[in-house]
């Protein structure tokens, strides 16, 4: 696929008569400036640029629940000092502790928190950007806060030597994760005197020990950088909120005119990262995980330069195509490749690389040299066929289009995208940047195909295979790999030898939509209607009254009793959801490419079928899913891929992060249905494509179809497509499906601990090489209840950041130290999630007992004004518009999915936040968290990592606590404990 991100949707083609819409401009403030908008955007906009050159976006949305902003510093790590790699990354971390006008530690984030919001911030190669959101009534005082980031921040050395602990957990957090160790690889073979060459992340020992080796006061070289790098002309600000521009202008004026400018010159790294050493290379990997990925990799003249022609959109658009002759597809067919993602990568307005990366088979291994004669090939098609101009005027329809009918997006994310926007890109482009290529130019897309040479290439290739036959280490993360020198006379000679296969280039994309109209519908429901009930189906309707937007949301859940019988049967229901996408891809790539998108999942009932995007072409994207279903057959070459995958998949979990792990096993004690990945990774192996031929016709034998459809969409529409999928699917001649008897309607069902009890359950990290370890604390409370539910949420709010700031910020922990509401099946708790190096599970278990004492004081002495203060910001919460039509979908199918049906969830649990009183949050503590409460459920879940296996060996010996239970078997535990009762029912929804 083109790996491009692309707009959330898409199109309408000229030649079809669905011209978009021209695009609209806004006046700006300053300078006349035209900012290009979406034509629905009824948001305002202004540039504002303040006496000390800091140039600000303001956006006034009288409609927004959350206000946010977002800083861009043009300063990153490629500015990092020799010898103090990590310094613009811990930069980045100090500012968030305290400053002169804010001296107490942490209350910018406690501020952001209490009152609805989150923040952040990541550092780059050559940007830093903070950003944060909050509830729309706290951006004054937010920003207040925020400003002092950029004016007098303190920089303690108590705090910096805390931080740099944090900077080294990140870092730990890192070395077993393949995405970083390669892309780390390509930083190492380059030139080393270019900062691409950096390790940006910095650790312990970058930015303590040899600090200090050298003389260096970390802190010292720490304020001088900030000096020296953070001014205000370097900076882009973006504010969204709802008050007026007027209003958010002179707030900006008042708030960010104290920030420095020292004239400093953004830093510029011309020149390419790659000399003449760096190409014509095939480089030879290990990864941690298991697979096979080939990436071949050009450097190229910056797409930016040239982004209104938007060469690389182009190509990206062919090179990484699905459909049939495209060069996966050949790939594919050949029985050698699983993805193939091709587009611009790492890339700067001095630098960048275009890069086709293609996950290979276990067979693709084998035939790599074919492979890359088969790009090039393909790459030599491009250069000889000429650049079609119908292809350029397609891609740039999809592109406007998706630009005009843009989904609204989080606050938080608008921002951040803008800001980064802001560097690049001229006032007029802030919004669209380089999204919509707009002028045809065959020349600018030639240069970058001219570009794409044997004698530019560089090829990483990883595999598990290369063990033992590398020669090199890469010094930061300590990857093996071997390098060899790859010239052009060789790339030749495969092309030469690649198999003679039919590669074209694509056909005119049929789902690029001709029909934007809105439809005139007259139910006016704010919530869901059950508008058809059979013995084979149920169809909720929800009508589209809030985005008015040429889009629809479908999804139909099959509830199959067979799809989970059995590790087997869960094996097989997976391989079959993936088959059926595979056979679909050929022809429904382009429906993605256009906007519209689809996805076939196995979940804990069966499958499901999801769509959503443009709703002019999605019936006969959905009557062609329904009719491969329908007609399903397992093709062994096919079946063979898969399960090739899928076992890898399997392979691969045990390196997940220990936090990760832990979770998944608070899953598997839980859910009464849940199967263990060890087993139904057993299973595979002996599984072959007539199992699933077998398998089939009995998965499919008992059936029933939960719809719901949303948007724009009329309900008699609607009901006329479930009745279609009826027939094809129960009513034909021969019909797969038969309907579902009562008895046998899927009940999901939670685990009931045992008040007054610990149970606790120690296990040894997956993967023995990583020494992190985890701990999850969970707190089970109560099932689904409106005045429990509040109480919790409360709670949660209040405690989120005093946890972290507490866990991970002084007592250093881990990177990962969190607060967080669980919620299965709506069984509703509390959960400690801390990964770390520092101490093992037991002694973080004991952390997270200490906090809790500790917090229990705070909520005790909490006025009633603070008391106030977080009801107010979690109604602010509660009440907060849905901004698109997958998260108001998302909702509602929760509430029909989990068998709940409180569509009107937000109201009644508002009204019950309004009439809340402080005591009741004290009991509900008391009774359900407090240390040694009579009523409280505790689940320990502890993954012990390499550096602490000596405590595992301790705790699996010793016996256990007072008041504790160690869980040795978890399917012994799971089916001694009583259940929930499951709000999911049969037909009629009963409750079981």
């Amino acid at each position: 696929m083109d790996s491009r991100p692309r707009e959330t949707d898409a199109p309408g083609d000229p030649a079809n008569g669905a011209a978009p819409p021209p695009a609209a401009a806004v006046a700006a403030a300053t300078g006349g400036v035209e900012i290009t908008k979406p034509r629905n955007d009824k948001r305002g906009y202004r540039r504002v640029v303040l006496p000390n050159a800091l140039e600000c976006l303001l956006i006034s949305d009288p409609d927004t629940d959350k206000a946010a902003a977002s800083m861009s510093v043009s300063v990153g790590y490629f500015c990092d000092p020799d010898g103090l790699e990590g310094l613009a990354h811990f930069l980045e971390h100090m500012l968030f502790y305290a400053s002169e006008k804010y001296p107490v530690e942490d209350s910018y984030s406690k501020y952001i928190a209490e009152h609805g919001g989150s923040t952040n911030a990541f550092t780059t190669t050559e940007r830093t950007n903070f950003y944060f959101d909050v509830n729309s009534d706290s951006l004054h005082d937010a920003l207040d806060r925020f400003a002092q980031f950029f004016i007098k921040p303190l920089m303690s050395p108590d705090a910096v030597l805390r931080e740099i602990k944090a900077v080294d957990s990140e870092n730990q957090k890192n070395l077993l994760s393949d995405p970083w160790r390669m892309s780390q690889l390509q930083n190492h073979l380059c030139d080393e005197n270019h900062p691409y060459h950096k390790f940006g992340t910095g650790n312990w020992d970058t930015l303590e020990v040899k600090a200090k080796e050298k003389g260096l006061d970390t802190r010292l070289e720490l304020i001088k950088f900030y000096d020296s790098h953070y001014s205000a002309n370097l900076m882009k600000l973006v504010v969204y909120g709802k008050d007026s521009l007027e209003n958010l202008q002179n707030l900006v004026e008042n708030k960010f005119c104290d920030i420095r400018d020292v004239g400093r010159k953004p830093f510029s790294f011309p020149g390419h990262p790659c000399s003449s050493e760096h190409l014509q290379i095939l480089v030879k990997a290990v990864p941690i995980k298991q697979g096979h990925t080939l990436r071949i990799l050009w450097p190229i003249t910056p797409n930016v330069r040239c982004y209104k022609e938007g060469p690389c959109k182009y190509i990206s658009h062919l090179i990484g195509h699905e459909g049939e002759g495209s060069l996966f597809y050949i790939l594919k067919k050949l029985g050698w490749a699983i993805s193939l993602e091709a587009g611009e990568g790492d890339w700067s307005y001095d630098f960048s690389f275009f890069s086709v990366v293609i996950q290979l088979t276990d067979e693709g291994q084998e035939h790599m040299e074919d492979i890359v004669g088969l790009l090039f090939r393909y790459i030599t098609l491009l250069q000889s066929s000429g650049t079609p101009k119908w292809i350029f005027d397609e891609l740039q329809t999809i592109r406007e289009t998706g630009f005009h009918y843009r989904d609204k997006s989080p606050p938080i994310h608008y921002v951040v995208n803008i800001s980064s926007n802001m560097q690049f890109f001229p006032p007029e482009d802030w919004l669209i940047a380089s999204s919509v290529p707009s002028k045809f130019s065959p020349d600018a897309i030639q240069n970058i195909l001219n570009e794409l040479t044997p004698e530019n290439v560089r090829i990483f290739w990883e595999s598990k295979r290369f063990e033992g036959q590398t020669n090199l280490t890469e010094p930061w993360y300590g990857t093996s790999y071997s390098v060899e020198a790859v010239p052009p006379s060789i790339v030749q000679k495969w092309v030469v030898k690649a198999p003679e296969e039919d590669l074209h280039l694509r056909k005119p994309n049929i789902f690029i939509p001709r029909d934007l109209s809105l439809k005139n519908i007259e139910e006016k429901v704010s919530v869901p209607l059950m508008l058809r009930k059979t013995p084979l189906s149920r169809l909720w309707y929800k009508p589209d009254t809030m985005f008015f937007t040429p889009k629809a949301y479908i999804n139909m859940d099959f509830h199959c009793p067979l799809s989970q019988s059995s590790p087997e049967s869960a094996v097989l229901t997976n391989i079959f959801t993936r088959l059926l996408m595979d056979y679909l891809n050929d022809y429904a790539y382009d429906a993605q490419v256009a906007g519209l998108y689809y996805a076939v999942n196995p979940n804990d009932t069966g499958f499901q079928v999801t769509m959503v995007g443009y709703n002019d072409k999605m019936r006969t994207l959905l009557a062609t899913v329904i009719g491969k279903i329908a007609e399903f057959e397992v093709k062994v070459d096919r079946f063979s891929v898969i399960k090739e995958a899928l076992n890898k998949e399997y392979e691969n979990l045990k390196f997940q992060q220990p936090y990760q792990q832990v979770l998944y096993y608070c899953t598997l004690m839980l859910n009464d249905q849940a199967w263990p990945w060890d087993e139904e990774f057993s299973a595979l192996p002996h599984l072959e494509a007539c199992d699933l031929g077998n398998f089939l016709p009995h998965l499919l034998a008992k059936t029933f179809i939960e719809c719901y459809f949303a948007g724009n969409i009329e309900p008699n529409e609607a009901k006329s497509v479930v009745q279609h999928v009826e027939d094809v699917l129960f009513n034909a001649p021969i019909s797969v499906c038969k309907p579902l008897s009562p008895s046998q309607h899927l009940a999901k069902r939670i685990v009931k601990l045992e008040k007054g009890l610990r149970y606790y359950y120690p296990a040894m990290c997956l993967n023995h090489q990583d020494e992190n370890s985890a701990l999850l604390h969970y707190i089970q409370t109560h099932q689904d209840n409106v005045k429990q539910n509040v109480l919790l949420n409360l709670l949660a709010l209040i405690g989120k950041q005093p946890a972290f700031h507490q866990l991970r910020s002084v007592e250093q922990l881990g990177y990962i130290a969190l607060l967080r509401q669980r919620n299965d099946s709506g069984v509703r708790g509390l959960q400690f999630i801390i990964q770390s190096t520092a101490k093992d599970p037991a002694n973080l278990d004991a952390r997270v007992e200490n906090f809790l004492k500790m917090f229990e004081s705070t909520l005790y002495q909490m006025s009633d004004a603070e008391f106030k203060s977080n009801v107010s910001a979690l109604i602010d919460m509660k009440l907060e518009k849905f901004k698109n039509i997958r998260e108001e979908s998302a909702f509602f199918w929760g509430e029909i999915s989990e068998g709940t049906l409180k569509f009107d969830r937000k109201e009644v649990e508002v009204a019950a936040l309004r009439e809340l009183k402080k005591e009741e949050l004290i009991d509900f503590f008391n009774d359900h968290v407090k240390v040694n409460a009579p009523q409280k459920k505790i689940l320990s879940i502890q993954v012990y990592g390499g550096l602490h296996s000596a405590e595992y060996q301790t705790i699996v010996q010793n016996a256990p606590p007072p008041q504790s239970c160690e869980i040795t078997d978890i399917y012994s535990f799971r089916r001694s404990r009583p259940l929930y009762g499951s709000f999911r029912g049969g037909v009629g929804q009963m409750k079981l």
